[in-house]
């Protein structure tokens, strides 16, 4: 190659495809050298092609339910097939690798990307991401597991620094990429916007090489999130193969690879080393459906998608409450439904992971088509009114663009029942039961808001309020469908209810999903993949996240301390006994379980655990097993147990029972130690615990490690600034 073809071939084309209209990038052919252009496009929630961010005609592609909903499954097999069919689906369009899936920890609630990621918790994320990587990989399209790393906000994301503990990173953040990286084989990493600890990571050479190349031998492609590289020669030298979108300079002249050129040139890049970063791109190049030559066909199985996407929503749903076995709803009630989301439902959030869905019907739709009647008076009132809100972008003329669109839902607002007492006292006469849907919107380039976001608003504080009481007085019940991105404060309203079903954005099949749970059809197996405090200001990390509106040090958030270190999600809670209004790992099920029979034995390297679980209840259902290790206590402070295996049972009929066997390593168990720059798990006698969820625990087996073990790694991305680390008090 001559230099220039060299820095093209690092520069991707800009947002922009010959092959594939719509995609979000493409890299540079160089047809005398018989190398082809490979496509590449978004996302964790299935294929987006076109449509509002590329000015080119939308896609339809399966829009299928967001990350924290799959997450919700517990089901390792479930997400496989998820990641067949998104693989099948781009595959179908053209597009050689899609981009996701995106794991990043949910450290905090108001992180507007938070709908798009999995878990709080490291070793459940890295296995729900593997289990998908495999499968979209099966079909021949290439992965871009993202965002590696610490992309945990959005405001600022692209100049802000994290300032975050060696021990935190390893543990928390690093984990999953780590094994990801060592048991899927992704295609490429995408590389994220932060700085971490003072380097941007996609010209953050400790990071892209010596941790994720050198340390766990990482054998694809690192391409930079878009836009993300500073400075090109910086990030060609970091390992960062690939700087996307390429093109031409963001706001400036010329474009992109005309710095990499420079470099070349005048020595700020040795020609040795871009060498590297080529080999990695064609590495990838020679695998996919384009070097190849197979041709898109064009025509998806969007039919046999749609049975996925319903499942996969289902079994995704969270009932989180359910008095007096109040849910299952029959067929013959009358249902008087309330909430603007009721009538105008929410399948995904916005930004990159948006999908152009072929469809998505309403909540209110979906329970007629199930069969339920809904009250008319209510159904007429919503549906005025959200005739009037069909402008409602151009009436907030004060909001910024990213508010209007990643707001979409929630600046629409939730009609005011204060002066309709006498309508809902009439009307509950007539109905035998009433459903409240409470909404959410949320998007890439905003976090949330606390007020009227992570708290509910008050007019449907007082829609809960008011409803609840009336419908009670006649000693009618009431349930709540949370149809959200995320985690919300509950505890001051949760107990005016009857159920709770925490439904999250299903994707496009919403109505059907939803009214599948609610009749008992699916009976809900669903887990919370993260933690639901009592209030926001019980998380650790909201003494340090960048409120909508606010700055630090007057320069806008230009710096977040993850002071709270390892104390992320249930980790903290549970360790310091704080209530929690729902604990990681809980959700109900119309049926109940029992476990017994525990073990534990060592085969070789692996510790094997078992249970026997069995359906003692009246209805078929399925049961996730968690399996918590506490550890002895030493030098290092740890978690008073941390998730280290988990496994779901088949449908199981009532009397039916099964032994699930999960396995875990002395490696799985071990913390890392920052003075010496080592992970190490300590000889001593160590407790297993299994658990319906971190705080339902069914059985304990104790079991000793014989001797210390240690694995020592680089020493690298230690914080240049003063991090006051928080230390939880000794027992």
């Amino acid at each position: 190659m001559t230099l220039e073809e060299k820095a093209k071939l690092v520069c991707g084309m800009g947002m922009t495809s010959k092959k594939v209209p719509g995609a979000v990038g493409s890299t540079y052919e160089i047809p005398r050298l018989g190398i082809p252009e490979i496509v590449v496009s978004d996302g964790p929630a299935g294929l987006r092609l076109g449509g509002t961010f590329s000015g080119v005609k939308a896609v339809y592609a399966t829009a299928f339910p967001i990350p924290a909903a799959m997450a919700s499954t517990w089901d390792l097999d479930l997400l496989n097939k998820v990641g067949v069919a998104m693989g099948a689906e781009s595959k179908a369009f053209g597009v050689d690798v899609l981009l996701g899936p995106a794991f990043n920890i949910k450290r905090d609630p108001l992180n507007g990307r938070n709908f798009e990621y999995l878990t709080e918790d490291p070793y459940l994320n890295g296995r729900l991401a593997a289990a998908i990587v495999k499968g979209i990989q099966s079909e021949g399209v290439g992965v871009s597991i993202k965002h590696f790393a610490v992309n945990n906000q959005e405001t600022n994301r692209m100049s802000i620094n994290e300032v975050v503990s060696e021990r935190a990173l390893r543990e928390i953040y690093l984990s999953a990429f780590e094994y990801v990286v060592k048991n899927s084989d992704p295609w490429t990493v995408m590389s994220s916007y932060p700085k971490i600890n003072g380097v941007h990571g996609a010209q953050n050479k400790y990071l892209l090489t010596d941790i994720l190349k050198n340390e766990w031998k990482f054998n694809g492609l690192v391409m930079s999130d878009w836009f993300a590289v500073k400075d090109p020669v910086a990030a060609v030298n970091a390992g960062n193969d690939l700087i996307m979108p390429g093109g031409p300079k963001w706001g400036g002249q010329g474009d992109t690879s005309d710095d990499v050129l420079a470099g070349l040139k005048n020595g700020t890049i040795k020609e040795a080393d871009i060498d590297k970063n080529i080999k990695n791109i064609l590495k990838i190049v020679l695998k996919t459906l384009s070097f190849k030559g197979e041709l898109p066909t064009n025509k998806p199985d969007l039919k046999a998608n749609v049975e996925i996407v319903r499942k996969t929503a289902a079994e995704g749903m969270v009932l989180l409450k359910n008095e007096s076995s109040f849910l299952p709803i029959p067929k013959k009630a009358r249902i008087a439904l309330f909430g603007v989301t009721a009538y105008k439902s929410i399948a995904g959030g916005t930004g990159s992971s948006n999908v152009n869905k072929p469809h998505i019907i309403d909540i209110s739709t979906g329970l007629e088509k199930a069969g339920y009647t809904l009250n008319d008076r209510f159904k007429g009132i919503y549906t005025k009114y959200m005739e009037f809100q069909n402008d409602i972008l151009d009436k907030h003329p004060e909001s910024a663009d990213w508010e209007k669109l990643s707001y979409y839902r929630t600046v629409i607002p939730e009609m005011d029942l204060s002066k309709a007492e006498s309508i809902i006292e009439c009307e509950s006469k007539k109905s035998d039961i009433a459903l409240i849907v409470i909404g959410r919107g949320s998007g890439e380039e905003s976090d949330r808001r606390l007020e009227g976001d992570f708290y509910l608003t008050p007019e449907e504080k007082l829609m809960i309020e008011k409803v609840s009481a009336q419908f009670h007085s006649l000693g009618k019940k009431v349930a709540v469908i949370l149809n959200v991105c995320g985690v919300m404060e509950m505890n001051s309203w949760k107990d005016q209810t009857d159920a709770i079903l925490l439904a999250w954005f299903p994707g496009q099949e919403c109505e059907t999903a939803i009214a599948d749970v609610i009749s008992g059809k699916v009976n809900p197996s669903g887990k919370l993949p993260m933690t639901f405090p009592v209030d926001y200001y019980d998380i650790p990390s909201s003494r340090n996240f960048p409120m909508v509106g606010h700055t630090n040090d007057g320069k806008n958030f230009n710096y977040t301390n993850y002071e709270e270190g390892i104390w992320i999600g249930y980790r903290y809670f549970n360790t310091v006994n704080q209530p929690v209004a729902y604990p990681f790992g809980y959700g109900l099920s119309y049926t109940v379980f029992s476990f017994r029979e525990p073990r534990l034995e060592r085969k070789k390297d692996k510790w094997i655990a078992s249970i026997r679980v069995a359906n003692i209840g009246e209805v078929s259902g399925k049961e996730v097993v968690q399996l918590y290790v506490s550890a002895p206590q030493n030098s290092i402070q740890k978690p008073s147990y941390e998730l280290k295996a988990f496994g779901k049972t088949r449908d199981l009929k009532p009397g039916e029972s099964e032994i699930v066997k999960l396995q875990f390593t002395d490696y799985d168990i071990a913390s890392f130690d920052e003075d010496d720059s080592r992970w190490f798990t300590s000889k001593g006698t160590y407790m297993l615990s299994f658990g319906s969820s971190s705080r339902d625990f069914k059985a304990a087996v104790p079991f000793n490690v014989n001797k210390d073990k240690s694995w020592k790694v680089h020493d690298v991305l230690k914080p240049v600034e003063k991090l006051n680390v928080m230390r939880l008090p000794v027992k």
